[in-house]
């Protein structure tokens, strides 16, 4: 290769790495019209240092920044199409893990390995790659040019170099800044922008700890008095506001809910409906359940973990110490938890504890129809239990992504030990063909959503006898390109006996099964307050 074309491709590759995309929105060929200044500072600055011991010494320092912002670039890219947020080295680092289950539940645990091998190969050929480019544009002989030619190259590197680390500061103080220039782009200001983020969160922590510890319950008795029944508390896997209001999903999601609300008051249930803007979206169920219990915004690892810790009581804590026995039904859970001890139930049926003797839907350990029959076999009509002092939580994960295959309500009398669903495990295109089409996900999704909705209002009915008081609500919305809006509101519905379902006229919720599109959400983890002081006498309203 002439040695001209050398140089050129050399700085080729390094453009292209200083312009990589870190959000969807970028992700368009305009960004190939963008001139990262941090480049002219590595071409005109690598020459005038040389290849010596220096010049290596250096080299492998920029492989290394430049490999670490390309991974968090990357990082960035995903965590904004997956959550709509960007990417927090001090707690998201745990979500390899998570990724790496998800995928091996959809492509198998080989499959999973071989990506994740892949993306290792890719990283430690891109180092490679960039040791070689900057070694081509170090070895150029520009230190051998006359004095007036140095003195301008170095002149430019420094002032590009002084506007990047200008930039940079203006960050990490909060200054106001303009946008870059037309046409140009920093990519320092990723690592700067990380820094200031860690810093947050630290500021955070402080302020997340008092805000734990000022807990107006603590210490108050006669809590959850006004209840004289079982609570169930049902989550429902990415059912968002898009469900009920996206034009792709609405009417699906409708003619679920419409003949669900008739069927109910039938029976003689009450209900009432609104929306929450949960704490997280597209993923991390977890934090959203969190929310909901705890009366704090948890929309981080770091805080979920700082949550753990504090000693905060959380909804069910509340129950626990208010004579309700407590439990949840978590199909997901199919390793050690031991964050489940410190959330206030006494039982925790994970996905082992269920019976469950069918196939796996991919990632989803069980049908939704199972795990409410499982819960009424384990727990609402176990042998001995005392009628009425049940405070349960239950999470469905049918619609939890890939939403391939989608299970088929069956006869409640049927399911058995899930055996009965096999044929349906194992139906259709699987997800790795199924995910190349973003429009078929979109419709499995559709479809897993209505038959999550189908089996938690079918399993309702099944309750009427008895009539207990249930909270029907979705964690988060869906990944920002299944449910095609950025709002992070989710559906709750409330049903029960109309004495205690009224209470959430209160609230602002609405009669019925479907909220009026005018409502206006509550925050999330507005509801254990809420709920605690609508059904407890002598706290104040």
């Amino acid at each position: 290769m002439r040695p001209v074309m050398t140089v050129i491709l050399a700085a080729i590759l390094l453009y292209l790495v200083l312009i990589q995309p870190n959000h969807p929105g970028a992700m368009t060929w305009g960004a190939l019209g963008l001139f990262p200044l941090e480049l002219p500072v590595l071409l005109l600055g690598l020459p005038l240092i040389g290849d010596g011991r220096l010049g290596r010494w250096l080299r492998g320092v920029l492989v290394a920044v430049l490999v670490l912002i390309v991974l968090l670039k990357g990082a960035d890219l995903a965590m904004f199409t997956a959550f709509g947020r960007g990417f927090n080295p001090v707690g998201d680092i745990n979500l390899a893990g998570a990724g790496y289950n998800l995928l091996s539940g959809s492509v198998g645990r080989v499959g999973a390995v071989l990506v994740y091998v892949a993306a290792a190969a890719a990283l430690v050929a891109l180092a490679a790659a960039l040791w070689w480019a900057l070694g081509v544009w170090a070895r150029l002989p520009l230190s051998q040019a006359g004095p007036g030619v140095r003195r301008m190259a170095a002149g430019v590197a420094l002032a590009v170099a002084a506007a990047a680390t200008y930039e940079a500061a203006a960050i990490m103080n909060r200054w106001q800044m303009p946008v870059d220039p037309p046409g140009a782009a920093f990519t320092a200001r990723v690592a700067a922008e990380r820094v200031r983020l860690v810093l947050r969160t630290l500021e955070d922590m402080r302020r997340f700890r008092v805000a734990a510890a000022a807990d107006p319950f603590r210490g108050v008795d006669g809590l959850l008095d006004q209840i004289d029944r079982d609570v169930i508390v049902v989550f429902i896997e990415s059912y968002g506001r898009a469900s009920i209001e996206g034009p792709l999903y609405a009417a699906t999601t409708r003619d679920v809910l419409e003949p669900a609300a008739r069927a109910l008051a039938a029976e003689g249930f009450a209900m009432r409906s609104g929306y929450l803007t949960s704490s997280t979206r597209g993923g991390q169920s977890w934090l959203a359940h969190a929310t909901f219990a705890s009366g704090l915004r948890i929309n981080d690892q770091v805080r979920y973990r700082a949550l753990l810790l504090s000693g905060r009581e959380g909804l069910f804590h509340i129950a626990q110490r208010s004579g309700f026995e407590t439990a949840t039904v978590m199909p997901a859970i199919t390793m050690d938890w031991p964050e489940g001890a410190q959330k206030g139930f006494d039982q925790i049926f994970a996905a082992a504890d269920l019976g469950y003797r069918g196939l796996p839907f991919n990632w989803v350990t069980m049908p939704d129809q199972y795990t409410l029959a499982a819960f009424d076999r384990l727990l609402r009509k176990s042998a001995g239990r005392q009628a009425g002092r049940l405070f349960a939580q239950v999470v469905l994960i049918s619609s939890h992504a890939p939403w391939v295959p989608v299970p088929q309500m069956i006869d409640w009398d049927a399911v058995g030990d899930g055996t009965v669903f096999n044929t349906m495990a194992v139906q259709g295109d699987p997800p790795d063909v199924v995910w190349r089409d973003r429009d078929r996900v979109r419709d499995q999704y559709r479809q897993a959503i209505g038959y999550s909705l189908e089996a938690v209002f079918g399993h309702a009915l099944r309750t009427a006898e008895e009539m207990p008081l249930i909270v029907i609500v979705g964690d988060h919305q869906a990944a920002g390109f299944v449910a095609q809006e950025d709002r992070f509101d989710v559906p709750i519905h409330l049903i029960g006996p109309a004495p205690l379902v009224e209470r959430a006229a209160e609230w602002g919720f609405a009669p019925g099964l479907i909220p009026p599109a005018s409502q206006v959400p509550l925050p999330m983890e507005a509801m254990r307050d809420l709920f605690v002081r609508s059904f407890s006498t002598g706290v104040a309203p």
